[in-house]
């Protein structure tokens, strides 16, 4: 076996071939390209005809059906496409195509909170093929894409500052090869779950990294080790700000039985593609739905998702937490320094956004064992209830505890307490909250105060003191 994975090695510090194309310029297959530890096999990049990189420019003005266009000033300008408004790119990744629904979902989303130039790069030419071949085809993507915005920028005088490339996989790599060629002129660009096979570990100028935009941000949803975990995604940190939602390695829902994740409510191929990738492709669900909810996917800077989940990173630093997804770039220290760690907890199923509370409550009235639960009722809606101790019940104590709630309540108006422990108490126990502290993700404090106690499973409300 060593010596089955050492040959291509030799192999290719060999071979140093390259190849030439107009347009794209040259193209080689030696270190770090090939035949090194991270990618053993020294393959060339498919031809620019085989790859066959195409744009399908979908705008407001065209949500539902796309107009191809080319890197040709005259089929730009007989399109659709404004330079008074921002565009973005979509790059799928290994086996996909770019008229996959999610691509043009993405898009449709973006219609609903921005006007924009949505353009899904298309490749399935070079990425139906071989994993290792498909890995330099997106050297050939990232070329034809950058000879675009070149093109925009020198016939249209549009600024490549206004241009986002959103990657999901290998399309991550190409983009940033994109911002590689362009000299990291491109505005932002977005990594859903970069491909950890034969990019990680390797050099800045193989992978996605933070020098290839104005601004990179990374998802990362299957970061389990490729082995013997099959996670697809990176572990590493390729960004200036990169999410880990829910630890980044198994994401909630992804955990269904065989036969009802292939039988999928949006059909026999997404729910095969669902079981085989599930993790690896919630980074561009989280993403889709991150669009139309702007505070949904707040991240938590921490040490570790382990003290995340053990309430040890709230609320955010300074009150300002950055949104994981499309407004990541409204986060005020986006750029402060590379590989800045933040993570989060997302639903099982779409809508994937949630809203993290704080919670203290302070006990009253007899002492008992039992659950302690408690629900909002604010400005926006009302939320479920959520256990916030079980144990002792004992008066003056106060429990904290931390939840993520499926609805954003806004301003918290009133609580309601509620308490159980299904033990037949011939006393008639009561237990009350004196008080109960609401404390959102951006430092807000709400108290409520109540005098009274109640028994098991009686609602208690409580009000602002």
């Amino acid at each position: 076996m060593l010596l089955l994975w050492a040959l291509p090695l030799l192999l290719g510090a060999v071979a140093g071939l390259e190849v030439c194309y107009e347009r794209l310029g040259c193209f080689g297959n030696e270190s770090p390209w090939g035949g090194t530890l991270e990618r053993p096999f020294s393959t060339l990049p498919s031809t620019p005809k085989i790859v066959n990189t195409r744009f399908l420019l979908y705008t407001n003005e065209n949500p539902n059906n796309f107009q191809e266009i080319s890197a040709d000033a005259s089929t730009i300008r007989g399109s659709n496409f404004r330079t008074d408004r921002k565009t973005r790119f979509i790059i799928h990744g290994f086996t996909d195509k770019g008229e996959e629904n999610w691509l043009s979902n993405l898009c449709e989303n973006l219609f609903q909170v921005e006007t924009v130039n949505c353009i899904c790069v298309d490749w399935k030419g070079g990425s139906r093929t071989t994993y290792p071949q498909a890995t330099q085809n997106i050297r050939i993507v990232g070329a034809e894409v950058a000879y675009l915005v070149g093109t925009l920028q020198s016939s249209l005088g549009y600024s490549p500052s206004n241009i986002h490339v959103i990657g999901h996989s290998l399309g991550a790599h190409a983009a940033g090869e994109v911002g590689r060629r362009t000299n990291g002129a491109i505005g932002r660009i977005t990594g859903l779950d970069p491909a950890e096979p034969y990019f990680q570990g390797t050099p800045e100028i193989v992978r996605l990294d933070p020098s290839d935009a104005q601004f990179v941000d990374v998802i990362h949803t299957d970061a389990a080790p490729m082995v013997p975990n099959l996670g697809f995604g990176m572990s590493q940190t390729v960004g200036h700000l990169d999410f880990f939602p829910n630890g980044g390695k198994e994401m909630p829902g992804c955990q269904k039985n065989v036969l009802s994740q292939i039988v999928d409510i949006n059909g026999i191929w997404e729910g095969t593609r669902d079981f085989v990738a599930c993790n690896h492709l919630r980074s561009y669900k989280y993403y889709a739905d991150s669009i139309v909810n702007p505070n949904g996917f707040a991240g938590f800077s921490c040490a570790s998702y382990t003290a995340f989940t053990q309430n040890k990173c709230f609320p955010c630093s300074n009150g300002d937490c950055p949104q994981m997804g499309h407004y990541a770039d409204r986060f005020s220290r986006k750029t402060d320094g590379v590989g800045q760690t933040f993570y989060l907890n997302t639903g099982d199923s779409s809508n994937f956004a949630r809203w993290r509370y704080q919670v203290a409550v302070t006990l009253s009235g007899r002492r008992v064992t039992g659950h302690v639960l408690v629900s909002l009722y604010g400005s926006k809606g009302n939320s479920k209830q959520y256990e916030i101790f079980t144990g002792l019940l004992k008066p003056g104590d106060t429990h904290l505890n931390e939840f993520d709630s499926d609805v954003d309540v806004g301003d918290v108006q009133k609580v309601k307490f509620v308490w159980y422990n299904n033990v037949i108490n011939p006393t008639l126990p009561k237990v009350g909250a004196s008080q109960i502290t609401v404390e959102q993700n951006d430092g807000r404090v709400f108290k409520f105060c109540s005098t009274d106690t109640v028994r098991e499973d009686i609602l208690l409300t409580l009000t602002p003191c």
